[in-house]
């Protein structure tokens, strides 16, 4: 690990003024046209950025805290009804509290088996969405894959059995937040701040950068601006959810899928609206819109769900080693679903 400066940020304008690079800008500098001297950046609650530096994949000169920054660990209902969550609120505090568990269940569920009890007091919802693939190519300072600027996507024709089964022709991430498959579902919008003090507003879906956008970077964060708050909507009471994964074990687990559902139900038991996310499927959180539109207008039953289940998978392109996902996904999006309805 190389040696770096730190600095503690009183304020978000200091903070943002003194973030001369993102993660996604330091990683795929070219060093002989970089002054490394020059690069900073933002530290929430530091996993995945200790993860990044002790494997050599990210050398700034200068790392500014989060942590003394007034308000952006707080999570206050807003005069319009909706929910405003600061970026420096833990994974543990967003799981325990009582307005998530009352009015957002799902999220509130996924943060509660999210990682290890270690990392939820320490993580952080965004570092948590801003967080960087888990690829073990782009994890590798062996190989320079297309996200870290190189020219190939190693895991497309190598091990790929944890990678993407959509939108996966160019680079094979998987998206490697849960937190972000919930939000999405939810309607979650993003306040961004610049060191202007000019605030950015957009949907989390909108934030999220696909691959045939850009190979190098996961979100729309620009260098100078830090992220400073997560809005949940107010939802009207006919709306139910639910949120389910899948890992190879049960206790801190990567998960290899996770689907967020939200359904708007008419009074008859008809679904006026669908949000169906998956998780662990493409380089971002991937809305099943064909799913979504073959529960809209139905009564939601069995049926129902299973073939919305089974149309959330059209357009699959499962590579050599990661076809196992298509049925774990029909079954998780199926139990998510019934899951839903059968909320009170």
């Amino acid at each position: 690990m190389n040696r770096f400066a730190w600095a503690n940020a009183k304020t978000i304008s200091e903070a943002a003024a003194a973030a001369s690079a993102t993660v996604a800008n330091a990683m795929t500098a070219a060093p002989e046209s970089t002054d490394r001297s020059e690069i900073s950046v933002v530290k929430a609650g530091g996993v995945d950025l200790l993860d990044l530096l002790k494997e050599g994949l990210l050398a700034p000169a200068k790392i500014i805290n989060l942590k003394e920054v007034p308000g952006l660990d707080a999570i206050a209902e807003e005069e319009d009804g909706d929910l405003r969550i600061g970026p420096m609120a833990t994974l543990a505090s967003l799981a325990a509290h009582p307005a998530l568990q009352q009015r957002y269940p799902a999220l509130a569920g996924a943060m509660s088996t999210s990682a290890s009890p270690q990392i939820r007091n320490v993580a952080t919802l965004g570092g948590n969405l801003l967080q960087r693939p888990r690829c073990w190519y782009f994890r590798s300072h062996a190989y320079r894959c297309l996200r870290k600027g190189g020219g190939h996507c190693f895991a497309i024709s190598g091990e790929n059995q944890y990678h993407a089964i959509f939108n996966n022709m160019a680079c094979a991430i998987v998206h490697p937040s849960t937190a972000a498959t919930a939000l999405v579902a939810l309607g979650a919008t993003v306040e961004l701040t610049s060191a202007a003090a000019a605030t950015r507003r957009l949907l989390l879906e909108d934030f999220f950068v696909p691959s045939d956008r850009d190979l190098q970077r996961e979100n729309d964060l620009k260098p100078q601006e830090i992220l400073t708050a997560i809005r949940l909507p107010k939802l009207p009471p006919s709306v139910r959810m639910a949120h389910v994964k899948q890992g190879e074990k049960d206790s801190f687990d990567w998960p290899l899928a996770d689907v967020a559902v939200t359904l708007d139900l008419n009074t008859d038991g008809t679904c006026k609206r669908a949000a169906i996310i998956l998780g662990a499927a493409a380089p971002v959180p991937h809305r099943a819109k064909t799913a979504e539109a073959a529960l809209t207008g139905k009564r939601i039953d069995e049926s129902t769900a299973a073939q919305a289940a089974r149309a959330a998978l059209d357009g699959a392109t499962p590579l050599a080693k990661n076809a196992y996902k298509l049925p774990l996904f029909e079954t998780l999006i199926r139990r998510a679903i019934l899951q839903a309805v059968a909320q009170r």
